[in-house]
Protein backbone atom coordinates (compact mmCIF):
# COMPACT_ATOMS: atom_id res chain seq x y z
CA UNK A 1 0.00 0.00 0.00
CA UNK A 2 2.91 2.43 1.05
CA UNK A 3 4.10 1.53 -2.62
CA UNK A 4 1.31 3.19 -4.23
CA UNK A 5 0.42 5.98 -1.63
CA UNK A 6 4.06 7.84 -1.98
CA UNK A 7 4.73 8.17 -5.23
CA UNK A 8 0.52 9.30 -5.76
CA UNK A 9 1.33 11.33 -3.24
CA UNK A 10 4.23 13.36 -4.83
CA UNK A 11 3.00 13.61 -7.73
CA UNK A 12 -0.47 15.57 -6.41
CA UNK A 13 1.73 17.55 -4.48
CA UNK A 14 3.84 18.56 -7.71
CA UNK A 15 0.68 19.17 -9.85
CA UNK A 16 -0.49 21.32 -6.77
CA UNK A 17 2.42 23.09 -6.03
CA UNK A 18 3.30 23.90 -9.93
CA UNK A 19 1.22 26.84 -10.44
CA UNK A 20 2.63 28.34 -7.59
CA UNK A 21 5.94 27.67 -8.65
CA UNK A 22 5.66 29.16 -11.82
CA UNK A 23 4.06 32.34 -10.81
CA UNK A 24 6.66 32.94 -7.93
CA UNK A 25 9.06 31.91 -10.95
CA UNK A 26 8.10 34.48 -13.43
CA UNK A 27 7.77 37.12 -10.29
CA UNK A 28 11.49 36.94 -9.83
CA UNK A 29 12.54 36.30 -13.36
CA UNK A 30 14.39 38.68 -16.19
CA UNK A 31 11.45 39.32 -18.55
CA UNK A 32 14.17 38.05 -21.45
CA UNK A 33 13.63 34.55 -20.04
CA UNK A 34 9.96 34.53 -19.69
CA UNK A 35 9.45 36.18 -22.99
CA UNK A 36 10.83 33.89 -24.47
CA UNK A 37 9.68 30.56 -27.25
CA UNK A 38 11.00 28.15 -25.23
CA UNK A 39 11.19 29.28 -21.71
CA UNK A 40 13.08 27.41 -19.26
CA UNK A 41 11.70 25.65 -16.23
CA UNK A 42 14.26 26.41 -13.49
CA UNK A 43 15.28 30.12 -12.93
CA UNK A 44 18.80 30.60 -14.71
CA UNK A 45 18.86 34.32 -13.55
CA UNK A 46 17.37 36.65 -10.59
CA UNK A 47 15.60 40.25 -10.29
CA UNK A 48 13.59 41.76 -7.78
CA UNK A 49 12.98 44.36 -10.17
CA UNK A 50 9.35 43.49 -10.49
CA UNK A 51 8.69 43.36 -6.44
CA UNK A 52 10.30 46.58 -6.06
CA UNK A 53 8.16 48.15 -8.96
CA UNK A 54 5.49 46.44 -7.00
CA UNK A 55 6.41 48.23 -3.83
CA UNK A 56 7.23 51.44 -5.28
CA UNK A 57 4.16 51.88 -6.63
CA UNK A 58 2.37 51.49 -3.55
CA UNK A 59 -0.80 50.66 -4.90
CA UNK A 60 -0.75 46.87 -3.38
CA UNK A 61 -0.54 48.45 0.50
CA UNK A 62 -4.43 49.27 0.38
CA UNK A 63 -5.96 46.81 -1.58
CA UNK A 64 -3.86 43.74 1.23
CA UNK A 65 -5.12 45.97 4.24
CA UNK A 66 -8.99 45.97 2.83
CA UNK A 67 -8.85 42.43 1.91
CA UNK A 68 -7.23 41.51 5.17
CA UNK A 69 -9.83 43.19 7.19
CA UNK A 70 -12.85 42.04 4.83
CA UNK A 71 -11.61 38.12 5.42
CA UNK A 72 -11.01 38.84 9.45
CA UNK A 73 -14.49 40.32 9.92
CA UNK A 74 -16.34 38.10 7.54
CA UNK A 75 -14.78 34.44 8.94
CA UNK A 76 -15.20 36.18 12.61
CA UNK A 77 -18.51 36.68 11.89
CA UNK A 78 -19.24 33.52 9.91
CA UNK A 79 -18.09 31.70 12.89
CA UNK A 80 -20.09 33.55 15.48
CA UNK A 81 -23.16 32.97 13.21
CA UNK A 82 -23.13 29.54 11.61
CA UNK A 83 -22.12 28.08 15.57
CA UNK A 84 -25.69 28.55 16.62
CA UNK A 85 -27.38 27.53 14.33
CA UNK A 86 -25.15 24.58 13.40
CA UNK A 87 -25.49 23.55 16.97
CA UNK A 88 -29.48 23.29 16.78
CA UNK A 89 -29.32 21.98 12.95
CA UNK A 90 -26.85 19.04 14.42
CA UNK A 91 -29.57 18.09 17.12
CA UNK A 92 -32.22 17.64 14.45
CA UNK A 93 -33.09 14.52 13.07
CA UNK A 94 -31.13 13.27 9.90
CA UNK A 95 -33.53 14.45 7.39
CA UNK A 96 -33.93 17.40 8.62
CA UNK A 97 -30.67 18.47 9.08
CA UNK A 98 -29.35 17.36 5.84
CA UNK A 99 -32.80 19.32 4.32
CA UNK A 100 -31.70 22.60 5.55
CA UNK A 101 -27.98 21.99 5.11
CA UNK A 102 -28.99 20.76 1.29
CA UNK A 103 -30.84 24.38 1.11
CA UNK A 104 -28.24 26.22 2.11
CA UNK A 105 -25.96 25.41 -0.17
CA UNK A 106 -28.89 25.10 -3.05
CA UNK A 107 -28.79 29.24 -2.32
CA UNK A 108 -24.64 28.93 -2.34
CA UNK A 109 -24.62 27.61 -5.87
CA UNK A 110 -26.63 31.10 -7.26
CA UNK A 111 -24.70 32.96 -9.61
CA UNK A 112 -22.60 35.12 -7.82
CA UNK A 113 -23.46 37.93 -10.30
CA UNK A 114 -27.33 37.76 -9.53
CA UNK A 115 -26.97 38.51 -5.92
CA UNK A 116 -24.25 41.30 -6.51
CA UNK A 117 -26.86 43.40 -8.02
CA UNK A 118 -29.42 43.67 -5.80
CA UNK A 119 -27.04 44.37 -2.96
CA UNK A 120 -25.07 46.92 -5.09
CA UNK A 121 -28.57 48.94 -5.35
CA UNK A 122 -29.47 48.28 -1.72
CA UNK A 123 -25.69 49.34 -0.47
CA UNK A 124 -26.07 52.45 -2.72
CA UNK A 125 -28.94 53.29 -0.67
CA UNK A 126 -27.41 52.30 2.78
CA UNK A 127 -24.27 53.92 2.12
CA UNK A 128 -22.07 50.81 2.33
CA UNK A 129 -20.57 50.54 -1.55
CA UNK A 130 -16.89 50.92 -1.20
CA UNK A 131 -16.35 49.67 2.55
CA UNK A 132 -14.95 46.90 4.51
CA UNK A 133 -18.48 46.39 6.00
CA UNK A 134 -20.17 46.15 2.82
CA UNK A 135 -17.92 43.94 1.49
CA UNK A 136 -17.97 41.91 4.85
CA UNK A 137 -21.97 41.78 4.48
CA UNK A 138 -21.97 40.46 1.23
CA UNK A 139 -19.41 37.91 1.84
CA UNK A 140 -20.94 36.63 4.35
CA UNK A 141 -24.08 35.94 1.66
CA UNK A 142 -21.05 33.21 0.24
CA UNK A 143 -19.56 31.55 3.29
CA UNK A 144 -22.14 31.37 6.03
CA UNK A 145 -23.48 28.10 4.13
CA UNK A 146 -20.27 26.31 3.99
CA UNK A 147 -19.16 27.52 7.25
CA UNK A 148 -22.59 26.47 8.78
CA UNK A 149 -22.21 22.82 7.05
CA UNK A 150 -18.56 22.54 8.26
CA UNK A 151 -19.90 23.17 11.87
CA UNK A 152 -22.86 21.08 11.35
CA UNK A 153 -20.74 17.99 11.09
CA UNK A 154 -18.45 19.18 14.28
CA UNK A 155 -21.05 19.50 16.85
CA UNK A 156 -22.82 16.23 15.18
CA UNK A 157 -19.48 14.64 16.01
CA UNK A 158 -19.91 15.25 20.15
CA UNK A 159 -22.35 12.91 21.66
CA UNK A 160 -25.08 14.14 22.96
CA UNK A 161 -24.68 12.40 26.16
CA UNK A 162 -21.85 15.22 26.61
CA UNK A 163 -24.12 17.90 26.94
CA UNK A 164 -26.39 16.17 29.08
CA UNK A 165 -23.77 15.47 31.58
CA UNK A 166 -22.82 18.49 31.77
CA UNK A 167 -26.33 19.78 32.34
CA UNK A 168 -26.73 17.04 35.18
CA UNK A 169 -23.62 18.62 36.80
CA UNK A 170 -25.04 21.91 37.33
CA UNK A 171 -24.32 23.91 33.69
CA UNK A 172 -26.56 26.36 32.64
CA UNK A 173 -27.47 25.55 28.74
CA UNK A 174 -24.59 28.49 28.27
CA UNK A 175 -22.07 27.29 30.12
CA UNK A 176 -22.34 23.90 28.62
CA UNK A 177 -21.84 25.38 24.69
CA UNK A 178 -19.58 27.11 25.69
CA UNK A 179 -17.59 25.21 28.05
CA UNK A 180 -18.21 22.12 27.11
CA UNK A 181 -19.62 21.76 22.98
CA UNK A 182 -17.44 24.82 21.84
CA UNK A 183 -14.64 23.39 23.52
CA UNK A 184 -14.43 20.14 21.34
CA UNK A 185 -15.88 21.39 18.61
CA UNK A 186 -12.57 23.45 18.48
CA UNK A 187 -11.06 22.05 15.32
CA UNK A 188 -14.33 22.31 13.55
CA UNK A 189 -14.58 26.06 14.34
CA UNK A 190 -11.02 26.67 13.10
CA UNK A 191 -11.84 25.13 9.66
CA UNK A 192 -14.82 26.67 9.36
CA UNK A 193 -13.17 29.82 10.30
CA UNK A 194 -10.20 29.11 7.67
CA UNK A 195 -12.36 28.54 4.64
CA UNK A 196 -14.53 31.40 5.29
CA UNK A 197 -11.51 33.82 5.67
CA UNK A 198 -10.10 32.21 2.05
CA UNK A 199 -13.54 32.46 0.31
CA UNK A 200 -13.51 36.60 1.40
CA UNK A 201 -9.59 36.82 0.53
CA UNK A 202 -9.81 35.27 -2.77
CA UNK A 203 -13.43 36.88 -3.99
CA UNK A 204 -13.89 38.77 -7.21
CA UNK A 205 -17.33 39.27 -8.43
CA UNK A 206 -18.98 40.86 -5.46
CA UNK A 207 -15.90 43.00 -5.05
CA UNK A 208 -15.86 43.96 -8.74
CA UNK A 209 -19.94 45.46 -7.79
CA UNK A 210 -19.26 46.75 -4.56
CA UNK A 211 -15.89 48.80 -5.19
CA UNK A 212 -15.74 52.32 -6.31
CA UNK A 213 -12.01 53.11 -5.84
CA UNK A 214 -10.53 51.55 -2.95
CA UNK A 215 -9.84 47.62 -4.84
CA UNK A 216 -9.23 44.49 -2.69
CA UNK A 217 -6.23 42.23 -3.55
CA UNK A 218 -8.05 40.36 -6.61
CA UNK A 219 -8.82 42.89 -8.07
CA UNK A 220 -5.44 44.72 -7.96
CA UNK A 221 -4.65 41.74 -9.34
CA UNK A 222 -6.85 41.64 -12.00
CA UNK A 223 -5.71 45.51 -12.92
CA UNK A 224 -2.08 43.98 -13.49
CA UNK A 225 -3.10 42.01 -15.81
CA UNK A 226 -6.31 43.85 -17.49
CA UNK A 227 -2.96 46.23 -18.25
CA UNK A 228 -1.08 43.70 -19.68
CA UNK A 229 2.08 43.34 -16.80
CA UNK A 230 2.38 39.78 -16.79
CA UNK A 231 5.44 40.29 -14.17
CA UNK A 232 3.54 42.97 -11.80
CA UNK A 233 0.61 40.44 -11.96
CA UNK A 234 2.66 37.20 -10.82
CA UNK A 235 4.38 39.66 -7.82
CA UNK A 236 1.13 40.56 -7.05
CA UNK A 237 -0.99 37.28 -7.19
CA UNK A 238 2.48 36.02 -5.22
CA UNK A 239 2.12 38.30 -2.36
CA UNK A 240 -1.76 37.43 -2.09
CA UNK A 241 -0.53 34.00 -1.80
CA UNK A 242 1.72 34.34 1.77
CA UNK A 243 -0.95 34.78 3.99
CA UNK A 244 -3.29 31.95 2.47
CA UNK A 245 -0.33 29.63 2.99
CA UNK A 246 0.92 31.17 6.65
CA UNK A 247 -2.61 30.80 8.20
CA UNK A 248 -2.90 27.61 6.55
CA UNK A 249 0.59 26.43 8.48
CA UNK A 250 -0.26 27.65 11.24
CA UNK A 251 -3.95 26.12 11.94
CA UNK A 252 -2.76 22.83 10.55
CA UNK A 253 -2.76 20.80 13.40
CA UNK A 254 -6.55 21.87 13.48
CA UNK A 255 -7.06 20.44 10.44
CA UNK A 256 -5.39 17.58 10.88
CA UNK A 257 -7.30 16.72 14.17
CA UNK A 258 -10.68 17.63 12.70
CA UNK A 259 -10.00 15.37 9.94
CA UNK A 260 -9.21 12.31 11.83
CA UNK A 261 -11.32 13.22 14.62
CA UNK A 262 -14.76 14.88 13.11
CA UNK A 263 -14.28 17.59 14.42
CA UNK A 264 -13.99 16.74 18.19
CA UNK A 265 -11.22 16.63 20.47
Amino acid sequence: MRVIVVPLLAVLSVWALAPLYLMLKVSISPPAEVMTAHPTLLPHGLTWAHWQALVATGDSLAPLVKSLSTATLVALAAVCVAAPAAHSLARLSVRWRYGILLGLFVFRMLPEVGIALPLAVAFLRWGLLDTVAGLALSHLTLVLPVAAWVLAAAFSAIPREVEEAAALDGCAPWQTLWYVTIRLARPGLVVAWLLSWVFSWEEFVLASYLTLGAKTMPLQVYFYLYQGNWFMTAAAATLMTVPVLLLTGVLQRYIQVSLLAGGGR
